[in-house]
């Protein structure tokens, strides 16, 4: 079964919606840090002076911004690594992927220490300067969405070549667009946002110690959530060629910026929030914060290990058992063991506890440290959306048997 084209009137729909995140998502985030940084995380209307904390690009900004993807392009293509392939592409090809994101992971946390403790560099200089480095990077994303567009318009298959402008531009001309062995996608996706994250909250919590003497027990489990959910995905990095953007998204706007752009500069603002303001969790609530994050980080790495390891060998147990599953007519294995059995996105259950416990750093003091967990509840739901649809119209009855043996989608009883 083929997946059906949409029409001129649903094509054009997606094309305003298109413009509008184009558009609306880099104000998002302005807001977002701006609320943070200037108004104490209030949720306010924006007055005559709020965008003027706007900050366009400087040569400051640019200095360290393009330096910080050179490092990162450089660690990715010269340090030496396990070498991986993908799976299999429509023509049953699979493209070789070199895997040396935690040697790259640890060698940029220990210059980024070393600059700090020599002094040549302060540990909050990244904090101090959020504002003129995002007004650069936007600019030299922008840039590298449009030369992605280019290079994937030359490597389009067939069937990639039929989606207008606008669609290759949003979405990606091509599934991955590659300048000989430098995959694109898998490099912005699996290192300059992901570690860039951890160093902003690093940062973050200099800056709070460097300003009150001490760092709260909120801001510690900012940062222990950040750096265990990060260093985990380096430690299982095999695991990232199985996952859906690898296998399926083709590669453009919607997966550079928001990589580049919203991850390190959105998903951490509760930790920009705690760097100005000392809050510290009553003893209880770090307890319970601490559970929740560990739990949800448990049940996320545990999903992602069964599938990966089934994918590689059908007959591994999981959960000490014989692993169930319906053999599709396509070939294809769809697992009922294990989580994968309790719900068919369980693994997006325990990102969002993490999420959730990310943001239960701040208490209630404002919405934007729980704005990580409120993007995820959107574009978890939305992705699981998206690949229902595409396997209830590539597998048909087969998805029909699924859905019957495992019904709930994320939150068992919920959802």
């Amino acid at each position: 079964m083929t997946e059906s084209r949409p029409t001129p009137t649903v094509r054009l729909f997606n094309m305003v919606v298109f413009i509008a995140l184009m558009t609306g998502l880099p104000i998002w985030v302005w807001y977002g840090l701006i609320s943070v940084t200037r108004f104490d995380g209030a949720l306010t209307w924006p007055s005559d002076g709020f965008w003027s904390h706007v900050q366009g690009p400087s040569w400051k900004g640019a200095a360290f911004y393009v330096c910080w993807l050179a490092l990162q392009a450089a660690l990715y293509r010269l340090l030496p690594g396990k070498l991986e392939y993908g799976q299999p592409l429509p023509d049953g090809s699979r493209l070789p992927y070199t895997l040396n994101g935690l040697k790259s992971f640890v060698i940029t946390i220990g210059l980024w220490a070393l600059l700090h403790v020599t002094g040549l560099v302060p540990g909050d200089w990244i904090y101090t300067h959020l504002g003129t480095i995002l007004g650069t990077a936007n600019f030299v994303v922008f840039g590298l969405c449009f030369y992605v567009y280019v290079l994937g318009r030359r490597q389009a298959t067939a069937a990639e070549r039929d989606l207008n402008p606008l669609e290759a531009f949003f979405l990606g001309a091509a599934r991955n667009p590659r300048n000989g062995p430098f995959d694109w996608k898998f490099f912005c996706e699996s290192r300059p946002g992901l570690t860039f994250w951890v160093v902003i909250a690093l940062s973050c919590a200099v800056h709070q110690h460097q300003s009150f003497g001490a760092v709260t027990n909120s801001m510690v489990l900012a940062c222990f959530f950040i750096v265990l959910y990060i260093a985990d995905y380096y430690v299982h990095e095999d695991a990232i060629l199985t996952t859906w953007d690898i296998v399926h998204e083709p590669f453009g706007w919607m997966l550079c910026w928001g990589s580049l752009i919203y991850v390190p500069f959105f998903y951490p603002l509760a930790a920009i929030w705690l760097a100005a303001h000392p809050y510290s969790l009553p003893g209880w609530a770090a307890v319970l914060t601490f559970v929740i994050g560990v739990t949800g980080y448990g049940i996320f790495r545990q999903c992602n290990i069964q599938k990966h390891r089934f994918r590689r060998d059908a007959t591994t147990r999981i959960w000490g058992k014989e692993p169930t599953f319906i053999q599709t007519r396509h070939g294809t294995k769809l697992l009922t063991s294990g989580w994968w059995g309790v719900a068919s996105h369980a693994n997006y259950l325990g990102d969002l506890m993490m999420s959730l416990a990310m943001g239960l750093t701040v208490g209630l003091n404002t919405f934007f440290g729980y704005a990580y967990f409120a993007a995820f509840v959107i574009l978890l739901i939305h992705r699981d959306w998206r690949d229902d649809r595409h396997c209830a119209q590539k597998y048909g009855d087969d998805w029909k048997a699924y859905r019957e043996q495992v019904r709930w989608h994320i939150v068992p009883g919920v959802y």
